[in-house]
């Protein structure tokens, strides 16, 4: 194997690396918010949500504590919310099963709900010293660049192939530092396109670099399409102008959240039909649609949807939870104090200012 330059990586990770919150600190509990935090989100959308999360749950106790809707409004906006529905899971398992002590090493911390082989790898090694090393996209593109990796880095046999490389080259000293540096390179020196080869510590050693094949490595084999759904939801009122709001189900995508009552259209039927038949499947209820009060797209990380949402008017029957956990009849001034998937939140804002106004809906029965 051709020998890996951990020195003088980190030389440069110890010049180079950016200010972070969570670099400033060795305790697992914020090292872990900001490892599950990190998953699939840039470092500058993460940083603002980090410090409004440990100033409102400043150690495990107390997120421990919190309720879960307080928790999962904290993340609004964030995605991929089971991470937080985990993070809160485990935080009660770290109070009620270990006292509040922190699991301080690999094969513990894997025992925690939400924690697989990165987190676990990223949090040992950063706090606890441990010699356990990550793998991400951005030690995939470093390490496949670096030792000439030609193979489809999509395949689960080349990711450990990877795994294997990284666990044979992490010093015993400064396990979190080599880590961090290694992901710290793949994000600003060792980019997808257009790597900084000149301003990186490795190039005198990179395959890629010296056969001139960065652009070809690492080689991605082309992802499957992306399906694309057109949703229609129903925003119903009653008398008072209150709007009726659905708890999705905590097994459910987006468990946890509140949402808008709707559904997927089927083949054929209008949106304005699949608006009906998912509230009559949802509530049990007959509605009248209305008019449109917005169409928006939103992208999930393995479908799209484009967003239909109309006022309606229920015609015959009482809402009931069919589908969902909870309903609630909630004003305009409250309803931001519940947590929505983002499509809703931005639905929320147009109806909120909404040129015609709120309709008078239904008295409820």
């Amino acid at each position: 194997m051709t020998e890996f330059p951990a020195d003088q990586l980190l030389d440069w990770y110890s010049l180079a690396k950016r200010e972070m919150p969570w670099r400033n600190t060795s305790d697992p509990y914020r090292i872990w918010i900001s490892e599950i935090m990190l998953q699939q989100t840039r470092v500058d959308t993460v940083i603002p949500y980090y410090r409004r999360f440990t100033d409102a749950f400043p150690t495990v106790y107390e997120l421990a504590s919190a309720d879960q809707q307080t928790v999962l409004k904290l993340w609004e906006g964030l995605g991929y919310y089971s991470r937080a529905r985990n993070m809160h899971h485990a935080a009660k398992d770290v109070v009620n099963r270990l006292d509040g002590n922190f699991p301080d090493n690999y094969n513990d911390l894997l025992k925690l709900k939400g924690i697989g082989p990165y987190t676990a790898a990223a949090i040992s090694s950063i706090a606890f010293n441990e010699q356990q090393a990550v793998v991400d996209g951005n030690v995939i593109r470093v390490m496949s660049r670096y030792f000439g990796i030609r193979d489809d880095v999509r395949r689960s046999a080349v990711k450990k192939e990877i795994q294997e490389l990284a666990d044979q080259i992490i010093p015993k000293n400064q396990p979190g530092d080599f880590n961090q540096a290694v992901m710290e390179l793949g994000a600003t020196v060792c980019t997808p396109k257009n790597p900084a080869c000149d301003a990186c510590p490795l190039s005198t050693g990179c395959v890629a670099y010296n056969s001139a094949q960065t652009e070809s490595i690492p080689y991605k084999s082309p992802a499957k399409k992306v399906p694309h759904h057109q949703i229609g939801v129903g925003i119903i009122t009653d008398s008072n102008q209150n709007l009726l709001i659905a708890l999705r189900p905590d097994d459910a995508m987006l468990g946890g959240l509140w949402e808008f009552p709707g559904g997927k259209q089927k083949n054929g039927e209008s949106i304005e039909k699949t608006v009906q038949r998912e509230l009559k499947e949802e509530l049990g209820v007959e509605v009248r649609v209305n008019r449109k009060l917005m169409k928006l797209k939103h992208a999930y990380s393995h479908f799209k949807i484009t967003l239909h949402a109309y006022w309606c008017t229920i015609e015959d029957g009482d809402p009931a939870p069919n589908s969902s956990t909870e309903l609630k009849w909630v004003s305009p001034d409250e309803i931001s104090k519940y947590p929505f998937p983002k499509a809703n939140t931005v639905l929320i804002e147009k109806l909120q200012s909404d040129e015609e106004g709120i309709p008078e809906g239904n008295p409820r029965g």
